[in-house]
């Protein structure tokens, strides 16, 4: 009974229901933030957002019975419980902000499609190496924060007045956000300040977030790698079990026809 459970949730097409069932669900719950909407199918999309959510927990309940003890040993299942018990959770009195909480449900699409749960793998990944071009980056808005504010404070208080709002100001420019306005304003006292400018957006622009996605990309052929490996040896053992299993028969095969010869040689005289 377990094993044909776990051939049921396992298979292809479960797989590809659970999506439509979270894709419909994602559908329900943003038609539910429009009023009129809500006045002509309510009472539908309510039905529809319960129906998704049975189907959900019944997934769970089907998955610890087949999984057992591994069930939660896997983040994912972790992943999809939590998401899960969120909707579950009465969403009334204190806890009425649980109900806007459910729109978390569409997450388990990164769960259920293997694409993004890889990509999800290696931005895990690739933290380590992200953590220290964070404080790179970190660094040179420090220094820059500080040079703009002694350079440009006096100028453009509203923008460099101080170390916090200079910084703030960086962080805008480099984001693109409406810095060419911010370099005008300064350039008419400050001329040679768009130097400032341009070499803070080429180091922090096109150096350190270009390093942030040469880290991902590494992390994701990694995590390719280590998918290719692991299928490669769950094939090289099959592969070997199958070849055991010939030989066995094989084998018994040989014996069978040996002794078959042995009783044929027996009763061939009389």
């Amino acid at each position: 009974m377990r094993e044909r459970a776990r051939l049921i949730i396992e298979s292809p097409r479960f797989q590809r229901f659970v999506i439509a069932v979270i894709l419909i669900n994602a559908v329900t719950l943003g038609l539910e933030t429009v009023p009129w909407a809500m006045e002509s199918a309510g009472p539908v999309l309510g039905a529809v957002d319960h129906a998704a959510l049975y189907v959900f927990v019944a997934e769970l309940l089907a998955k610890v019975y087949v999984h057992r003890g591994r069930f939660v040993r896997d983040p994912w299942n972790i992943f999809d419980t939590v998401i899960v018990a969120v909707a579950v959770l009465p969403a009334t009195g204190g806890l009425s902000v649980l109900r806007a909480l459910r729109v978390l449900r569409v997450l388990r699409l990164v769960s259920v499609v293997p694409s993004l749960r890889r990509v999800v793998n290696a931005l895990l990944a690739a933290m380590p190496g992200m953590s220290s071009i964070v404080v790179l980056l970190t660094l040179v808005l420090y220094v820059g924060g500080v040079m703009a504010t002694k350079l440009y404070g006096t100028t453009a208080p509203e923008y460099f007045g101080s170390l916090p709002v200079s910084l703030f100001t960086l962080f805008q420019t480099m984001t693109g956000e409406a810095w060419p306005d911010i370099a005008r304003e300064v350039m008419a006292s400050h001329p040679s300040a768009w130097i400032f400018f341009v070499v803070f957006i080429l180091i922090c622009s096109f150096v350190v977030l270009n390093l942030f996605m040469a880290v991902v990309v590494s992390a994701m052929d990694d995590e390719k790698h280590a998918e290719e490996e692991a299928l490669s040896e769950v094939v090289e053992e099959t592969s070997a079990n199958a070849t055991q299993a010939i030989m066995s028969e094989l084998a018994a095969l040989r014996a069978e026809v040996r002794l078959l010869r042995e009783e044929m040689g027996v009763g061939s005289p009389g």
